[in-house]
């Protein structure tokens, strides 16, 4: 996804959820097109701040997007869910339900 963004444009980033590092890449291509990269602070970020986010979220992403971006899983799949993470395999979110 890096290699195809425009000059000028812009790429942000939540998260290290894997790793930081980025294997075999480097800055470069980024700095000569301009690209620059937003990073989203989802911890220390103030309070009105996320309150703003979210309400931003409510007013204009669709229910039907963020539903198709999060699943729920009974607590008994815990295990298999967590090799599917480890392997890369899930996407979104996923929401226990620790009642069921």
């Amino acid at each position: 996804m890096l290699s195809q963004i425009r000059y000028g444009g812009a790429v942000a980033a939540c998260g290290l959820t894997e790793s930081p590092s980025m294997p075999d890449a480097t800055v470069m291509p980024h700095i000569l097109r301009g690209v620059a990269l937003l990073g989203v602070d989802s911890v220390m970020a103030p309070a009105p701040l996320r309150r703003s986010a979210w309400d931003r979220l409510a007013r204009d992403l669709p229910a039907s997007t963020l539903d198709s971006l999060s699943r729920v899983e009974p607590l008994s799949d815990v295990p298999r869910l967590a090799e599917e993470i480890l392997a890369g395999k899930v996407r979104g979110r996923v929401v226990v339900d620790v009642t069921a």
